[in-house]
């Protein structure tokens, strides 16, 4: 029975590609924004991304944000956050400050500073220096800390705003360099994300591919930054507390390549992500609870700079559909054999290192909803 129900699930990743994406299955590009009903029918009711390319084209954000002058001058006694970790993947996976065998979830230092300040901080990044910045407060930040930047770009997305029937809840500003990583997990927001400036890279997959991703329980850990000798340190939050959080390293160094496949085969071996580059001027329409993975380059200025807009995301019958996706326990092939194997010879099978006998967690928040990109 478990081997069917298996077989099922990996129909259903197939099936959704085909059905909802074409066949064969690609994001659409669309030359300027729908209306706000194509935008509903589409896009949104059929949780479907899509690319825009002349998404924004009078905002004087594009012609004016390139400029570390205007910025500066626009933002020069601007208080605002600024993430710090020694590796840029802020919200994710790092080796347990007491047991590196093992992983927790790591978040970012934060320091409050003036904005001149700060972006010096992220164009001096270099993980080869293991210390990266990256302007990436979410939580509204944008309204709340760079609104000397609002008129060069618009409150919301009138089309979205139409065909959603509800203001963004929150708009967000990102600045950061190609250090920046954000890894795979999921929001609970209609994302509308426009790069300004540089290039975003995004990897994928539909919610359908919950299996797909690992998602399990690691400690909560936050880095701290010690000035006096420009180090991190990685401690663990008190009280503890765990993250359901997305276990996928998409990209693998060359030496943990082949140990990280036999780890996740359902992912290495499965339909592969959908990869779609967002350019200045571009917006990508992200549906809610598609998981991703960020990337970025970017322009002359070293910089790549982008905005989104949350919107809340309706809580119907896809929902519950994802839900109920995600009660199934489903344990990947290479798992099921070891645990077959060790029973027939009477041993027990114990997880180890960042191993894990749990496959699936059952928090609703999924994994990782903080829209880090």
């Amino acid at each position: 029975m478990t081997e069917k129900i298996e077989s099922s699930i990996e129909n259903l990743w197939q099936d959704v590609r085909e059905l909802s994406l074409g066949s064969p299955p690609h994001v659409d590009q669309l030359p300027a924004p729908p209306t706000p009903l194509q935008f509903l029918r589409r896009y949104v009711a059929a949780n479907k991304p899509c690319l825009i390319s002349a998404a924004v084209p009078d905002w004087p954000a594009l012609s004016l944000w390139p400029s570390t002058d205007y910025l500066r001058s626009a933002l020069a006694t601007t208080p605002v956050s600024l993430h710090l970790t020694p590796t840029g993947r802020a919200d994710a996976l790092a080796p347990h400050p007491s047991v590196p065998s093992s992983l927790s979830f790591a978040s970012s230092h934060v320091e409050t500073l003036s904005f001149p300040e700060a972006l010096d901080s992220v164009l001096a990044s270099d993980n080869e220096g293991k210390k990266v910045a990256y302007l990436q407060q979410q939580n509204d930040c944008f309204r709340r800390e760079y609104g000397a930047l609002g008129a060069d770009c618009e409150e919301h997305v009138p089309w979205a705003t139409a065909a959603l029937g509800c203001a963004p809840e929150a708009v967000n500003l990102w600045i950061g360099n190609r250090f920046s990583e954000t890894s795979f997990h999921k929001d609970h927001y209609e994302n509308l994300y426009v790069v300004i400036t540089g290039e975003k890279k995004f990897l994928l997959l539909p919610p359908t591919d919950f299996h797909r991703m690992y998602i399990r329980e690691y400690p909560a850990a936050k880095y701290v930054y010690h000035q006096d000798s420009g180090e991190f340190s990685l401690e663990l939050e008190d009280p503890t507390s765990n993250v359901p959080w997305c276990s996928v390293d998409p990209y693998p160094s060359p030496k943990d390549k082949r140990r990280e496949m036999e780890k996740f085969p359902l992912y290495f071996n499965g339909p592969k992500p959908f990869e779609v580059s967002v350019k200045a001027g571009e917006m990508l329409y992200l549906p809610s609870m598609w998981f991703h993975h960020v990337r970025q380059s970017l322009d002359d200025t070293g910089l790549t700079i982008a905005i989104n807009y949350w919107y809340d995301m309706q809580f119907d019958i896809k929902y519950a559909y994802f839900n109920f996706l995600q009660s199934i326990p489903r344990t990947d092939p290479s798992r099921r054999r070891l645990r077959n194997d060790k029973a027939r010879l009477g041993l027990s099978l114990c997880s180890s290192g960042d191993e894990s006998d749990i496959e699936v967690s059952h928090d609703t928040r999924g994994a990782g909803d903080d829209g880090n990109n």
